[in-house]
C-alpha cells in the first residue's frame, strides 16, 4: 500500500508544477505587458514637456496685444495680427475703421474718422478711436 501512494504524489507533485509553471508564463506575459506600457507612457510624457516648453516659448515671442475687461474676463480687442491675414478676422468696428482709413487721400486724422463713423468728438470718444487706430497700426 505504501507504493500505491507514492505514485499518486509524483502526480500530484508533477501536476501542481504544471500549473505553476502555466501561472509563472501568464505571469511573465503581464509583465512584459506593463514594461511595454510603461515604455509608451515615457514617451508620451518626454513628447509632453516637448510641447509644453514649445508652447512657453512661443508665448514668450508673441507680443500680446491690450486686453479689454467686457462684462467677465478679459478679450482681446484685436486678434493675433499674421502676415497675410484677412480684415474678416477684426471686429467689426475696426472693419469699419479700416475701411475709413483705406478711403482716406492721405494720413488718416482722428477727426476724420469720427466724423465718417458718426462717433462723437467729444475728447473720451476720439482718444478711445485713436487707441483703437494704433492697436491696428
Amino acid at each position: 500500500m505504501a507504493q500505491d501512494a507514492e505514485p499518486d504524489h509524483c502526480e500530484l507533485i508533477t501536476a501542481h508544477k504544471v500549473e505553476l509553471e502555466a501561472h509563472a508564463e501568464k505571469l511573465s506575459q503581464q509583465l512584459q505587458e506593463v514594461r511595454d506600457e510603461l515604455e509608451e507612457l515615457a514617451v508620451v510624457e518626454r513628447v509632453a514637456r516637448r510641447l509644453a516648453e514649445q508652447a512657453r516659448a512661443e508665448a514668450k515671442r508673441t507680443v500680446t496685444p491690450a486686453a479689454e475687461q467686457v462684462a467677465g474676463p478679459a478679450v482681446l480687442a484685436v486678434p493675433q495680427r499674421e502676415r497675410g491675414m484677412d480684415e474678416t478676422a477684426l471686429p467689426a468696428d475696426y472693419q469699419r475703421i479700416m475701411d475709413v482709413v483705406r478711403r482716406a487721400d492721405g494720413p488718416a486724422m482722428v477727426k476724420q474718422v469720427c466724423g465718417e463713423l458718426g462717433i462723437s468728438l467729444a475728447p473720451a470718444r476720439s482718444e478711445a478711436l485713436r487707441a483703437k487706430l494704433n492697436r491696428l497700426a
